[in-house]
C-alpha cells in the first residue's frame, strides 16, 4: 500500500504538468474550435527564454513571472499576426497553420539555442527535499507544482465566472456573431485566449524543465502527447476535464510502470503508445470525453 501511495503522489506531480498543457489546449479549442498543435513548441520556446533570463542573473521567480508576461504577449501577437488572417476559413486551414507554427518555433529554438542540451541553473522553483508522511516520501517540489496548477485553475475560474472580461471571453467563444451585436470585440477576445493559453503552456514548460531536466528543443513533444490524451480524456471543451484528465494520465502511467514488469523494463518506449491508446479509446467510446457534452445538431 505504501508503494501504491508513493506512485500515486509521484503521478499527480507529473500529471499536473500534463494538466497545465492540456488546459492551454482546451482554452484555444474553446475559443476557435481548433486544436493547437504548436502548443508544446510554444512552451519550449518560452522555457528557453526563461533559461536565458536565469542564466543572465535573474532569480527563478522573477524570470518565471517575466516569462509568463512574454508568453502572453507572444500568444496575442501570434493570433493577431498569424492566425487572424485565416479566421473564419476552413478548419483544416487553421490546423495546417498550427502545424506550420510547430515547425517554425521548433526551428527557431534550434537556431537560437543551437540545439544543445542544457540544464537549468541551480535555482529551482521549490525545494527538492521531501516530507515523510506515513512512510510515503512526498516531494516538496511535486506538491509545489500541483499547488501552482490548482491555483491556475482557481484563477481561471474566477476570471471566467466573476469578471466582465471572462464573460466576454465566454460569449465570444460560444456565439461570436451575437457577441459582436452586443459590442464584444470578438477578435481581441480570441487573441486574449491565445495569450492565456501561451502563458499557461509556459508554466508547463518551466515545470517540465525543473522536474525532469535536461532542457532541450524537443523536451515538450512527448508532454504534448500526454496533454492531448488528458484533454481528450476530460473533454476538449472542459477546463475541469483537462485537469482531471492530466492527473489521471500521470497516475495511470506511473502505476503501470510500477506494477507491469514488461512495461517497466521498456518504459520510455511505451509511454507514448499508452497515451495514444487512451486517445483512440476515448474517441471511439466517448468522443466528448468524461466531462464533455455531445453536440446535437438538427438536420
Amino acid at each position: 500500500m505504501t508503494e501504491f501511495a508513493q506512485q500515486v503522489v509521484a503521478g499527480l506531480a507529473s500529471g499536473a504538468i500534463y494538466a497545465s498543457l492540456a488546459l492551454a489546449i482546451v482554452i484555444i479549442y474553446r475559443s476557435t474550435g481548433v486544436v493547437n498543435f504548436a502548443q508544446g513548441e510554444m512552451a519550449t520556446f518560452t522555457t528557453f527564454i526563461a533559461w536565458t533570463l536565469i542564466d543572465h542573473g535573474l532569480g527563478y521567480w522573477a524570470a518565471f513571472v517575466l516569462t509568463l508576461v512574454i508568453a502572453f504577449v507572444g500568444g496575442v501577437a501570434l493570433e493577431r499576426l498569424v492566425v487572424r488572417p485565416v479566421e473564419g476559413g476552413p478548419v483544416l486551414t487553421v490546423v495546417i497553420l498550427t502545424i506550420g507554427l510547430f515547425i517554425l518555433l521548433g526551428g527557431l529554438s534550434n537556431w537560437i539555442w543551437k540545439a544543445e542540451v542544457r540544464s537549468f541553473p541551480p535555482s529551482r522553483p521549490f525545494s527538492t527535499s521531501a516530507w515523510d508522511i506515513g512512510g510515503v516520501a512526498v516531494s516538496k517540489q511535486d506538491v509545489g507544482i500541483l499547488m501552482v496548477t490548482l491555483g491556475l485553475v482557481v484563477a481561471l475560474y474566477l476570471l471566467f465566472q466573476h469578471t466582465k472580461l471572462g464573460l466576454a471571453l465566454r460569449a465570444a467563444a460560444l456565439n461570436p456573431t451575437a457577441s459582436r451585436l452586443v459590442g464584444v470585440r470578438v477578435g481581441w477576445m480570441l487573441a486574449l485566449g491565445w495569450g492565456l493559453a501561451a502563458a499557461i503552456g509556459a508554466v508547463a514548460g518551466l515545470f517540465t524543465a525543473a522536474a525532469a531536466p535536461p532542457l532541450e528543443p524537443n523536451m515538450m513533444r512527448p508532454v504534448l502527447i500526454y496533454a492531448f490524451a488528458a484533454a481528450v480524456l476530460g473533454g476538449l471543451a472542459s477546463p475541469v476535464g483537462a485537469i482531471v484528465g492530466g492527473l489521471t494520465i500521470g497516475v495511470v502511467l506511473n502505476l503501470i510502470a510500477t506494477y507491469d514488469t514488461h512495461v517497466h523494463l521498456e518504459l520510455d518506449g511505451v509511454r507514448l503508445p499508452i497515451a495514444l491508446a487512451v486517445i483512440l479509446t476515448v474517441l471511439l467510446v466517448r468522443p466528448a470525453g468524461l466531462f464533455g457534452r455531445a453536440v446535437v445538431r438538427r438536420v
